[in-house]
């Protein structure tokens, strides 16, 4: 299967919202709603409810992805709808590859189990492609990830100090 690389997707038309994390800065991400319609529209929502504002990013993987979405804070959390999940073990055709700066839906083994809990990635993970639902890629500021993914973080991989979303908003 070809995969495509995110730049294949950016569209003037398209979304954007803009993150941001407390003593870190700002990232601005583009969302591919012609790839992964229901996740766009799960996260905007989301979004304009102001839902991610205060959370964490519990998860934190130098090499490999950043992970929020949790109001627990564990990686156990949600909101309360579950999504279908986009992509293509699913039965959905999302070739969005997930390589560094693509946002993408966590889920639990059942595929249509995501809810809030997003991952972007740190660097290019092709074993995903197929797996998880691949919905936007960072387009200013891949520095902010960087930054998140060389905090220090314990056996779990939580950082040892809380990394908070200050606010996700609309861009445009």
């Amino acid at each position: 299967m070809n995969f495509k690389n995110y730049k294949e997707y950016l569209n003037d038309n398209n979304p954007r919202v803009v993150l941001e994390v407390e003593n870190m800065g700002s990232a601005t991400i583009e969302l591919f709603p012609d790839v992964a319609p229901i996740s766009v529209e799960n996260f905007l929502k989301l979004v304009d409810s102001k839902f991610y504002d205060g959370i964490i990013f519990h998860r934190v993987i130098s090499g490999f992805m950043i992970q929020g979405g949790d109001p627990k804070g564990i990686g156990v959390g949600g909101s309360k709808d579950k999504i279908k999940g986009e992509f293509l073990q699913n039965g959905v055709n999302n070739l969005l590859h997930h390589s560094r700066g693509v946002i993408s839906m966590a889920r639990t083994m059942d595929p249509n189990s995501a809810t809030s809990q997003f991952f972007i990635m740190h660097e290019d993970a092709p074993h995903l492609d197929g797996g998880y639902a691949a919905f936007g890629a960072v387009v200013d500021g891949i520095e902010l990830v960087d930054k998140i993914a060389s905090v220090k973080t314990n056996f779990n991989d939580k950082p040892l100090t809380d990394v908070r979303i200050k606010t996700i908003r609309r861009d445009k």
